[in-house]
C-alpha cells in the first residue's frame, strides 16, 4: 500500500478545514445494538416492508447481514440499505500490497512469554493516509475461522481521498489517541476524538479523514462474536458503558460520478477495484447492523468503596463472548478517571499472572501502575501466565501512601484481554521503537520479608 493519496497544501488545509466543520454539526442515533432508522431524504425508507417491488425513489433495497441469519434474536445483526446503486454493481477485484497490515493465524513467528512493551510508532511518510498507516503488532486465532482478534496501531498525515475501505475479517473498533477522525460511513458520518472510539462493523465501507495535522491511535480487529455490552450481574441494572451514550450516525450520503478506489481486506489480504461511482451512497436504513462512536469519559465506574482492588474486569467497556459463558474472545477495557478510596489496601493494580493476554495502550496522561516508561501512543503486552504489576517506583510510593480518598483524573488507559496468547509480528518483535530494557522496571524490588 502506498500512501500517495494526499492532495497539494492547499487542498489538503481546505479539506481538513472542511472536516471538522462538518464533524462538529453532527448529530447522532442513540442507542447501543438498537433498531435504529434513519433517511436522508423524506420518504426513502419503504413503510410495511424492506424489499418492496419497486424501492422508494428509485433506490435498491439490499440487506447486509453481519450475522447468520438463523442466529437467536437477540445476536442477530443485519440492516437493510437503500441505496444509489446496488453493491454488486462493481468490476473484478485484484491483489493489493498489504503493506504492514497482517491477519491471523499468525505463522511468522511463535508466542512469546517475555514482557513487551513498545513507544508510539515513528512519524509515517508524508502522504501516508489510515488504510496505509496501519501496521500490525500481533494477534491471535484465525480470522478465516471467525475466531481471536488483531491488535493494530495506525499513524496517518493525510486524509483518505478518493479511497474506500472494508474489512470482511472482522469489525473495527478505532481508538484514537492523537488527532481527531472524521469517519464517512454507508450509514452516515462519525466524528471520534481521542478520549472515544469508533466501531465498524464488518463489511462496512469507510473512509476517514484526518481533522488535526496527523492522526495516531490503536486498532483492534474483531475476528469473532461482535461486540456487547457485558452483563451486569450483581452490579444490577446500572453501570459501566450505559447503552443511551452510544452514538449511530444519520443517514448520509454521496452521489458521487468518478473513479473511486475500493479496498477489501479479505481473508488476510487486501483486494481492490476501482467503482465508477462513490459506494457511500445509502440514502436510507434501518437495522441494527451499525458503526456507532463511545465517549470513555462517560463510562460510569464502579469500584470498592471498603477495601483491596478489584478485579480489572469490572472495567469492561465493551466483550466479544466465546463459546465459554466469561470467557471472551476479545474484551475492550478502560481505566477511565475514578476515585480510590479503599482502606488498608494497595491501590494501584496488584502484581498478577493471567490465563487471559493483555495489551494496554495509554490514550492520555499517565497510568497509576507505571510511573515511567509507558507513554501515550504505546502499549505493552503481557502474555498469559507472564508476571506483571506495579514497578518499583509505584510499588514503593504506594505502599507508603497516606490512605485518604484520591482522585485519579490525569491518565486515560485502555486494554484488549484476550483469552489466547498473542502472537507478535515479526515487524513488532524487531521494531526500532521496541523497548528492550523493559523487564528492568521490576529491577530493585526489594526483600522484606521478617520471620
Amino acid at each position: 500500500m502506498s500512501g500517495d493519496h494526499a492532495g497539494n497544501a492547499d487542498r489538503t488545509d481546505a479539506y481538513d478545514a472542511d472536516a471538522r466543520k462538518t464533524a462538529e454539526g453532527l448529530a447522532y442515533l442513540s442507542g447501543f445494538g438498537n433498531e435504529h432508522s434513519s433517511e436522508a431524504v423524506p420518504g426513502a425508507l419503504p413503510h410495511g416492508r424492506n424489499s418492496p417491488q419497486r424501492a422508494p425513489l428509485g433506490l435498491y433495497a439490499e440487506q447486509l447481514s453481519g450475522s447468520a441469519f438463523t442466529e437467536p434474536r437477540a445476536h442477530n445483526r443485519r440492516s437493510w440499505l437503500y441505496r444509489i446503486r446496488p453493491s454488486a454493481a462493481h468490476p473484478r477485484f485484484t491483489r493489493a500490497d498489504n503493506g504492514a497490515l497482517r491477519t491471523a493465524p499468525f505463522a511468522e513467528s511463535v508466542p512469546d512469554p517475555n514482557r513487551l512493551r513498545w513507544n508510539p510508532l515513528p512519524e509515517p511518510a508524508p502522504g501516508t493516509d489510515f488504510l496505509a498507516g496501519l501496521w500490525t503488532l500481533g494477534g491471535n486465532g484465525d480470522a478465516t475461522q471467525r475466531t481471536g482478534m488483531g491488535i493494530h496501531l495506525y499513524h496517518a498525515n493525510s486524509s483518505m481521498r478518493e479511497r474506500v475501505f472494508s474489512d470482511a475479517d472482522g469489525e473495527l473498533l478505532i481508538v484514537p489517541e492523537r488527532g481527531g477522525l472524521l469517519l464517512r460511513t454507508e450509514f452516515g458520518l462519525l466524528h471520534a476524538e481521542p478520549g472515544e472510539v469508533a466501531l465498524i462493523p464488518r463489511g462496512v465501507r469507510f473512509r476517514v479523514e484526518l481533522l488535526d495535522a496527523s492522526a495516531r491511535g490503536y486498532v483492534c480487529e474483531n475476528y469473532g462474536a461482535p461486540f456487547q455490552l457485558p452483563d451486569l450481574g450483581p452490579i444490577g441494572a446500572n453501570g459501566l458503558a450505559n447503552a443511551r451514550d452510544f452514538r449511530a450516525p444519520v443517514a448520509a450520503y454521496e452521489d458521487v460520478e468518478g473513479p473511486v478506489e475500493v479496498v477489501n481486506k479479505f481473508c488476510g489480504n487486501l483486494w481492490r477495484a476501482t467503482y465508477d461511482h462513490s459506494p457511500l451512497d445509502v440514502v436510507a436504513w434501518h437495522g441494527n447492523h451499525v458503526p456507532y462512536v463511545y465517549d470513555l469519559h462517560r463510562f460510569n465506574v464502579i469500584g470498592s468503596i471498603s477495601y483491596d482492588h478489584p478485579d480489572p474486569s469490572i472495567f469492561t467497556v465493551l466483550t466479544s463472548p466465546s463459546d465459554t459463558p466469561g470467557l471472551a474472545g476479545v474484551d475492550f477495557v478502560v481505566f477511565a478517571p475514578r476515585w480510590l478510596v479503599g482502606e488498608d489496601t494497595f491501590r494501584p493494580p496488584y502484581f498478577h499472572r493471567n490465563v487471559m493476554s493483555e495489551y494496554m495502550g495509554l490514550i492520555e496522561g499517565a497510568y497509576d501502575a507505571k510511573a515511567e516508561g509507558f507513554v501515550p501512543g504505546g502499549g505493552s503486552l503481557h502474555n498469559m501466565m507472564s508476571a506483571h504489576g506495579p514497578d518499583r517506583e509505584t510499588f514503593e510510593k504506594a505502599s507508603a501512601a497516606e490512605l485518604k480518598p484520591q482522585k485519579i483524573d490525569d491518565g486515560l488507559a485502555f486494554m484488549f484481554e484476550t483469552r489466547w496468547p498473542v502472537t507478535a509480528t515479526e515487524q513488532a518483535a524487531g521494531a526500532s521503537h521496541l523497548q528492550r530494557g523493559y523487564d528492568d522496571v521490576w529491577q530493585g524490588l526489594e526483600r522484606h520479608f521478617r520471620n
